[in-house]
């Protein structure tokens, strides 16, 4: 698994949170091989849709199933590279259509309710509510947040140059309000530092660069203080909708999220029409 690992990352330049979903789905298969008495280099394509059938009957979704089935394949191309497979048996599996569900969004009123629950008189106060600020106003990936550098803050300008999916860069514009939240946290931020140079954005209270799972944490407890039932990404989702709704096109809307597809971003658009219907329900009873 390390080589396996260290091949996704050096030779097939993957991103490294892409070598770590692709390295955990392949060793709970591997975990399957070795309960049902089965070599690795014994495996064909009969046993990986064994797997993928067991994986079904455990409920898991075909999004989790699609993305086994491409670590699978990631897996085949490597032990077929080091002779241990002679074909890559995972090709020869399709992957299923996932189900594209409509992404939750939040209006500016729950957006606004939730970010106002945080208590800014503190240091840890001041860099949440700079972090979430910043993560509605850009549209940002938390992971995207939690990599963003000091260096690629333009406060002037107010652009911050982010770090996307494939080491994509992207430069976002920020406003006022962002603004204000981030050099208030700034201001503060050797607190938190110390002596150390950090060249994260956001550290926590180590002084060490935050963590998915630390604003994971910190997001719970506003959810819990605002009564604002949501999830950290959703406040990307609100900013692309908000962003199109307000008369932004759709390319703009692209190059902000940092989506290379344009039928990735096309979703929000979906989100207006679930929203038209739910406003001629209203209004309209008994003509639907």
């Amino acid at each position: 698994m390390e080589k396996f690992r260290a091949d996704l990352l050096l030779v097939q330049r993957d991103a490294l949170l892409t070598a770590d979903t692709y390295c955990f789905s392949v060793e709970q298969f591997c975990l399957w091989c070795s309960s049902s008495r089965k070599k690795l280099k014994d495996v064909r394509a009969a046993d990986i849709l064994y797997y993928l059938s067991y994986r079904h009957s455990n409920k898991t979704s075909s999004v989790t199933m699609a993305k086994d089935i491409s670590a699978l394949r990631a897996m085949g191309s490597y032990l077929c590279r080091t002779k241990v497979w002679e074909e890559n048996y995972a090709l020869m599996i399709d992957r299923p259509k996932a189900d594209r569900n409509l992404p939750s969004v939040l209006s500016v009123e729950q957006v606004e309710k939730l970010l106002s629950t945080i208590d800014d008189t503190s240091t840890i106060g001041k860099r949440d509510a700079a972090l979430f600020e910043l993560i509605y106003s850009c549209g940002l990936r938390i992971s995207e947040a939690c990599s963003l550098l000091v260096e690629n803050i333009h406060m002037d300008e107010k652009i911050i140059i982010v770090r996307g999916k494939g080491s994509k860069e992207r430069m976002v514009p920020f406003g006022d309000e962002a603004k204000i939240k981030l050099q208030n946290y700034l201001d503060v931020r050797s607190q938190l530092t110390g002596d150390k140079v950090v060249a994260q954005v956001f550290v926590n209270y180590q002084g060490k660069p935050i963590s998915r799972k630390g604003v994971w944490k910190n997001f719970k407890q506003l959810e819990s203080l605002s009564g604002v039932k949501s999830k950290v990404h959703t406040l990307r989702h609100s900013f692309a909708t908000h962003l199109l709704q307000g008369g932004a096109d759709l390319r703009t809307v692209q190059e902000l999220l940092g989506h290379s597809d344009l039928s990735t971003t096309q979703i929000y658009t979906h989100v207006d029409d679930k929203e038209l219907s739910d406003y001629h329900k209203k209004y309209f009873p008994g003509h639907n």
